[in-house]
């Protein structure tokens, strides 16, 4: 019986096989690794231009003091693990920018394929600091989406400094594990969107005003919008066969996978296209490449590429690995730590699985709820239910109660005659919840009059998350928070007026505030 573990515990904790053959995955891991590196370094290049003013001391919402807030629950130890973050340390404008940095240095590593194990460490740890002290800025399922991917990748990168493709391909369960991610992702989000009941996935109009309703979109996504009804329901059908069906694909044999890679690969593209939603799509599009096995890569490289790494991976024949003998005692020890950290999520994200779909049989979700704070066992489910409108909030500023001008803002829409642009995998974190916010009432989401009293004091930090400051001589008396409803223009509109987009102002969104002569701010009559 202990052989017989010792069997199973090798063939799912150790390599593939002792080199590279055509099943195995060094090429797919090398790729998806640097992939990882360069979204890694998108999300904290981003959060270089917007850390100190969404959670600056002088930010909307200032992280120093959600920490203290916290200190008050936990304290010793205890407070690291409710609360993983390198905050604790200190949340101050050059913290904050220290590992910023820290974590674009170690993204960079990944990326130049540099002590990777180590690299990825650096970078998750980093990003999880972020993520736990964002607080409403990181209630993105891609945030989870890219922690859960960073934490396999700790066990599934080669050892060493400059390990190229490796002296041995990925172990079987951490292959596995982000395999399963990406079928969960998919799968997950079609299941939610049968459950939900929404009229319009079940009638195949969800994608009839899909462009122009999401968070940040594309121009290229104003042009699908013009196209007819039939081809938004064939896409809208596209989604759940692919979502429902297509994914199970990857269970099935090499072929079928190599297939399943080619029809959703360009789904992905297509949705980058259309859509901004920072570095989701292409986190979803990078690991697509772990269906793909090195001998089907190199068959579809150019021939002078083929046998790049391929000596490196091969050892030497007859050749044994030194192990030292320290290493030879704690190696058993890593081998339960493995087991024990990728069997934890493992369990946890089928128990999730189950948990989303209707009438399955329900597993106990203790183990689950203890990783939530850490967000590498995630629940997915994207866009269960559709939003049919656009509603936008716009900051202004006014002097007299009576003239205002509006502050303007980086990606959302604003100037109707000027293009949606590109910008994923940058991620602009306050104009995204912008956007979820105009769904929702103000009272729910007070840092958007967090933000009109900083905007009172001309702060820089938050003045920095806008395209300009139209009171940068002195700040306004008082500022307000307004909402708009918009939507795409039609083809001749566009062509007469050349305006993107139309426009209805509603009214208030949130309570004026105004500041006195003694610098004090309170709410406006």
């Amino acid at each position: 019986m202990p052989e017989r573990f010792q069997q199973i515990e090798e063939w799912l904790l150790g390599p593939e096989a002792t080199g590279e053959t055509p099943r195995t995955h060094l090429l797919a891991r090398w790729i998806v690794l640097r992939a990882l590196g360069a979204i890694y370094f998108s999300a904290f290049y981003s959060l270089l231009f917007q850390a100190k003013g969404l959670i600056g001391p002088q930010g909307i919402l200032p992280a120093g003091e959600n920490l203290a807030a916290m200190a008050q629950y936990f304290s010793g130890v205890g407070r690291w693990w409710e609360v993983p973050t390198l905050f604790w340390f200190g949340a101050g404008d050059h913290a904050l920018m220290l590992v910023c940095w820290l974590g674009i240095i170690a993204s960079v590593a990944v990326m130049l394929n540099l002590w990777p194990r180590l690299s990825l460490a650096l970078c998750f740890v980093c990003f999880l600091s972020f993520v736990t002290s964002l607080q409403v800025f990181s209630s993105y399922q891609s945030d989870g989406m890219l922690l859960e991917a960073g934490f396999i990748a700790l066990f599934f990168a080669p050892r060493g400094l400059r390990p190229g493709l490796g002296e041995h391909p990925p172990s079987r369960l951490s292959l596995f594990l982000l395999r399963w991610e990406w079928f969960r992702i998919y799968f997950e989000s079609g299941v939610v969107k049968l459950a939900s009941h929404d009229y319009s996935w079940r009638h195949l109009t969800a994608m009839d005003d899909y462009y122009q309703n999401g968070p940040l979109p594309t121009w290229i996504g104003w042009y699908v919008q013009q196209w007819p009804h039939w081809f938004h329901a064939a896409t809208a059908l596209m989604t759940l066969v692919a979502e429902l069906g297509l994914v199970w694909m990857l269970f099935l044999p090499r072929r079928l996978r190599i297939i399943c890679f080619f029809i959703l690969t360009p789904f992905q593209i297509g949705i980058i296209l259309t859509a901004n939603y920072t570095f989701l799509n292409y986190l979803v599009l990078v690991l697509g490449f772990l269906l793909l096995d090195d001998g089907y890569v190199r068959s579809i490289l150019p021939t002078r590429w083929r046998a790049f790494g391929s000596k490196a991976a091969q050892p030497s024949e007859g050749a044994k690995p030194a192990v030292g003998l320290a290493l030879r005692y704690l190696r058993p020890l890593l081998r339960a730590l493995t087991a024990v950290a990728l069997g934890w999520v493992f369990y946890s994200t089928t128990a999730l699985l189950f948990a989303t779909i209707p009438h399955a049989p329900a597993l106990p979700l203790g183990p689950a709820r203890a990783l939530d704070q850490f967000r590498i066992a995630n629940s997915y489910g994207l866009f269960a239910n559709m939003t049919h409108e656009r509603y936008e909030i716009e900051f202004q500023g006014s002097n007299d109660g009576q003239n205002w001008t509006a502050y303007p803002f980086r990606y959302k829409p604003q100037d109707l005659n000027k293009a949606p642009g590109i910008y994923a995998p940058y991620q602009p974190r306050f104009e995204w919840n912008l956007w979820f916010a105009s769904l929702e009432n103000w009272r729910g989401n007070d840092w958007v009059v967090n933000t009109e009293a900083r905007l009172l004091q001309n702060d820089p930090e938050v003045l920095q998350l806008f395209a300009g400051n139209p009171f940068s001589s002195a700040p306004p008396q008082k500022v307000r928070a307004v909402t708009s409803q918009y939507w795409f223009t039609d083809r001749s509109t566009k062509r007469r007026t050349g305006a993107w987009w139309s426009r209805e102002d509603l009214g208030l969104y949130a309570p004026p505030l105004e500041r006195r002569a003694d610098g004090s701010i309170v709410y406006s009559r």
